[in-house]
């Protein structure tokens, strides 16, 4: 069997000797040859595909598309569900709001009521203001006043603690005959609640000599005191002076 080689050599003849190309036809062996591709030179033969190996086609309705773009169908449930969640949320809300507000109500620092509670501070002001005046103010000529003003005004602790206060006073007037005048001239109601009050006091005080030699001082003073209501009035339970 003639080889490439020399089907390549008897082509290149051909083509320098027209006329015997014309006479001289190719035999079929030749011919097959022409048609035949060396075995290094053939295309390689493609299997067929197999159906298992073959991609499946995307379905309708799959791929990114309906990953991407959710039917609406779907997010209508959610509505509810969210719905519910923040009804729940709120009501757990207002529970706590209520119990805090309850626990607040329950703590004695929150029942002081002097500052929304106008009429009864105003009266508790007024009326320990007095009681401040008449207690703490002693005339050597007129000792029993005093005695009266702090049975009228004193209860409890205060009652002894005015005594001590004013126990050098009461020593001193008869000889140096002295009046002494307590004048309130601001207050405060620090804590209010019912029948119990606490107040800041702000005095002014002088001391009077009437002997041969007159003479007065002035001082000022700041206090406060434990107030509570008997009946109709208040009266003075402690006096803080703010000293140890």
């Amino acid at each position: 069997m003639s080889t490439t080689r020399h089907l390549v050599n008897r082509r290149r003849r051909l083509a320098t000797s027209p006329s015997r190309a014309a006479v001289a036809p190719v035999s079929d062996e030749e011919a097959t040859e022409e048609t035949t591709a060396p075995p290094g030179l053939r295309e390689p033969e493609t299997e067929p595909v197999r159906e298992q190996d073959r991609d499946p086609e995307p379905e309708p309705g799959s791929g990114s598309e309906a990953v991407t773009t959710p039917p609406r169908g779907r997010l209508r449930p959610r509505l509810p569900a969210l719905l519910c969640a923040l009804t729940v949320l709120l009501g757990a809300f207002a529970a706590w709001a209520l119990t805090s507000a309850a626990s607040l109500r329950d703590e004695p620092a929150r029942q002081n009521t002097a500052l929304t509670d106008i009429a009864r501070t105003s009266e508790v002001k007024g009326r320990i203001g007095e009681a401040v005046g008449a207690v703490f103010s002693y005339d050597y000529a007129s000792p029993t006043r005093s005695d009266r003003a702090a049975k009228t005004h004193l209860t409890g602790r205060a009652v002894q603690q005015h005594k001590d206060m004013l126990a050098e006073v009461r020593a001193q007037a008869p000889q140096q005959k002295l009046v002494l005048t307590t004048t309130v001239t601001a207050s405060g109601v620090e804590y209010l609640d019912g029948d119990r009050a606490r107040l800041l006091i702000f005095a002014d005080q002088s001391n009077t000599r009437t002997g041969k030699d007159e003479e007065t001082t002035y001082a000022a003073a700041m206090f406060a005191v434990d107030a509570v209501r008997h009946g109709d009035t208040w009266r003075i339970a402690a006096i803080d002076t703010f000293t140890r």
